[in-house]
């Protein structure tokens, strides 16, 4: 492992050096704590030993700056007598441990053992979480498509940061499963997933859901109430809809992200908050900011890393494997198989759904409640044929055929149940005589009688 010895007492890091090569580490020392920044900046250390009180630069100051310029090696502080105090704040703000002057060869060793082998496990976690991230993605987001792929490889990438996500996609191709996959595969999994839909709740009310309320700070508040930024402390708050966030809570919003503190509605003090956020709009938000609807720099501030996720219209390969998925679901809650045919796999593939990833999820759970227990056929989707029609929709998948076919059975069940009779068929309906035929002579409904 290499290490690097910052300390401005020459004979302290000559003997050091001397102590941890024979140990079998790589050493790097220096007596000016710039150089030191400038040298971890720029060259990779495992372990770094930081003397605490220096003439340029003391060690707390070091580590502040050493983590605020992205360092990630373990630093144990070396204190004297009378510095102890110094060293303990440095593990309060993310030192290992500290070793106090004189010390001991066995002692600085030990110490650096006892380092090494957290290392190696946050090493090993870190790669197990890895390789862990695709099977946590394939279970969320079930896909076939190259386009799609990389877009969860990127997801996986990202995930490990702290980076704020923009997720942009039409209504029902799975942003918020796309979010789940991104919290789950973070270093935040074990914490809270939190989300709200920016869209569905009133003005006057999303600012108290998410920044919370004091007693008394307006008509019904009639106790303390935490927001969801405090309530998804330490975990991950997916923001839907971010698009129909009203500009003044825009402000307040871009506020909490830069200084990651909230105040609450009615109170004096602010509290600090450690929160990931995740944004996702089907709206396009840059034209949203020419139009001025929504704030330039909260846009800037959201879109560090943008995931689009494509229509399933434009990755028709995904089709089969989300058929299968939502069968599967399908299956378990209805207790008994579902599968689907060829000729409607066939039918279905060539569908635009504009709906995209829930409305073909819905036409699955319609065709299994309704379409008994063998494999699902084109009719059992209320399709007529498998063909496309001019506008690439399976002539009888789209609403209006659905709704027909329904009413089209409807109907044959209530002649059927009143023997023909069409004004008793009408009564059970519902409806008119009248309606009655208007409907038969539209659908058409053609019966024996």
């Amino acid at each position: 492992m290499r290490l690097l010895i910052v300390d401005d007492d020459a004979g302290l890091r000559q003997s050091l050096t001397l102590l941890l090569e024979e140990a079998g580490y790589q050493v790097a020392a220096e007596p000016d704590p710039e150089q030191a920044l400038r040298r971890a900046g720029s060259e990779a250390f495992d372990l770094i030993l930081c003397d605490v009180r220096m003439p340029k630069m003391d060690g707390l100051t070091f580590l502040r700056r050493y983590r605020g310029d992205g360092g990630s090696a373990l630093l144990i502080m070396m204190s004297a007598y009378g510095t102890e105090d110094s060293a303990l704040a440095a593990m309060r703000e993310g030192a290992y441990d500290y070793l106090h002057k004189p010390f001991r060869p066995d002692e600085v060793t030990m110490t650096l053992r006892k380092a090494e082998e957290r290392e190696k496990l946050r090493q090993e976690v870190e790669a197990l979480r890895s390789t862990l991230g695709a099977g946590v993605v394939q279970d969320l987001v079930v896909c076939e498509s190259q386009a799609l792929r990389d877009l969860l490889d990127v997801a996986s990438r990202v995930a490990r940061h702290n980076t704020t996500v923009l997720i942009t996609g039409e209504s029902g191709t799975g942003k918020e499963v796309l979010a789940r996959a991104v919290h789950r595969m973070s270093p935040r999994a074990e914490r809270s997933f939190t989300a709200i839909n920016c869209a569905a709740i009133p003005d006057q009310l999303l600012e108290s859901e998410l920044f919370g309320h004091v007693k008394g700070s307006f008509t019904g508040a009639t106790a303390d109430r935490l927001g969801l930024f405090e309530l998804a402390h330490e975990g991950t708050l997916l923001l839907d809809e971010i698009g129909d966030l009203p500009l003044e809570l825009q402000a307040k919003l871009l506020r909490v992200l830069e200084e990651g503190e909230v105040r609450r509605i009615g109170g004096r003090e602010s509290r600090k908050v450690d929160v990931r956020v995740i944004a996702a709009t089907a709206k396009p938000l840059d034209q949203a900011v020419e139009r001025g609807e929504f704030r330039a720099d909260l846009y800037y501030r959201l879109n560090v890393v943008h995931l689009h996720i494509p229509p399933l219209r434009e990755r028709p390969e995904d089709i089969p494997a989300l058929l299968a998925h939502f069968a599967g679901q399908a299956a378990q809650r209805l207790g008994h198989p579902v599968s689907v045919t060829p000729a409607a796999l066939a039918a279905l593939s060539h569908h635009n759904w504009p709906g995209n990833v829930r409305e073909l999820r819905n036409a699955v759970e319609r065709a299994a409640v309704l379409g008994g227990t063998g494999p699902l056929e084109p009719r059992d989707f209320a399709m007529t044929g498998g063909t496309a029609n001019g506008n690439g929709t399976p002539a009888g998948l789209d609403l209006k055929s659905q709704v027909e076919a329904v009413e089209r059975q409807a109907i044959l069940r209530a002649l059927d149940a009143s023997g023909g009779n069409r004004r008793q068929a009408a009564s059970l309906l519902g409806i008119s005589l009248r309606t009655l035929f208007y409907k038969m002579r539209r659908l058409p409904v053609r019966t024996a009688a």
